[in-house]
């Protein structure tokens, strides 16, 4: 089925029946990814009184319970309610789904300390002009499998990197990788500051999502991201972004 969306500066065709699905399946299977020496997610029957939410068990539907902790177990999207003081859920900070994107892979910088980082002259290598509304940052960790990142010290952003995105206007940057921050930094988030630009000149409608399961094959380029989050009163949701590829184009002057 084929369609035309219509953006801020163009219109784009795509065959909406031909998704490509960048996020993880929530289980509680054992391969199940995850960051952060989170558990896995708990997925369980409910038990109420002679109630069971299992047909397996003699229940008269099933109903599940289900426990997850979004920033760690696959497939997220947050706001920049994640460092601020209070609660601003996600659905208050995203409220356009559609969005011009260019995925790009780009492969992390090895420092002295053994550290891997990507930045800033890495991805201003690799920028459109003028630069697309989400960034997609894909790096060889992207094979398309689940993973448990939980004390790899797995590759991060450097603050620089996160200033460039921000000052380029570059609303929501999307990425394999389990956090744009060093899985041990004491605290500061240095990287997650500099994307929001948080506290000086905040930057509301902006997010950041992790842990992508990338098709490994899919091209380098430009795509219509849609953007699918629960209206979870949370300043994260599990997500599931979604890539279409154009078929055509249409610019719009100025």
């Amino acid at each position: 089925m084929r369609l035309w969306v219509e953006l801020p500066s163009r219109r784009v065709l795509i065959d909406a029946s031909r998704p490509i699905d960048l996020a993880f399946p929530i289980t509680d299977a054992a391969e199940a990814p995850r960051a952060f020496g989170l558990p896995n997610p708990r997925i369980q029957p409910v038990r109420s009184g002679s109630f069971i939410g299992a047909v397996s068990e003699g229940g008269s539907c099933n109903c599940d319970v289900i426990m997850l902790v979004p920033h760690g177990n696959g497939t997220h999207t947050e706001c920049i309610g994640h460092i601020m003081l209070g609660r601003l859920p996600i659905y208050h900070c995203l409220r356009r789904y559609l969005f011009w994107a260019q995925l790009v892979t780009v492969e992390p910088v090895r420092l002295a300390t053994g550290d891997a980082v990507i930045t800033a002259a890495q991805l201003q290598s690799v920028l459109l002009q003028p630069p697309p509304e989400a960034l997609i940052v894909r790096t060889p960790l992207s094979d398309g499998r689940p993973r448990d990142f939980s004390g790899t010290n797995p590759p991060y952003f450097t603050p620089e990197a996160m200033e460039l995105i921000a000052h380029q206007a570059i609303l929501h940057l999307l990425t394999d990788l389990p956090s744009l921050d060093r899985e041990e930094d004491g605290g500061e988030l240095q990287a997650h500051r500099a994307f929001w630009q948080y506290p000086h000149a905040p930057r509301m409608e902006a997010t950041v999502t992790e842990m992508l399961s990338i098709p490994p094959a899919l091209p380098d380029g430009e795509y219509l991201l849609q953007f699918h989050i629960l209206n979870l009163h949370s300043d994260a949701s599990p997500s599931k972004p979604v890539l279409y590829a154009p078929l055509a184009e249409e610019h719009y002057p100025g």
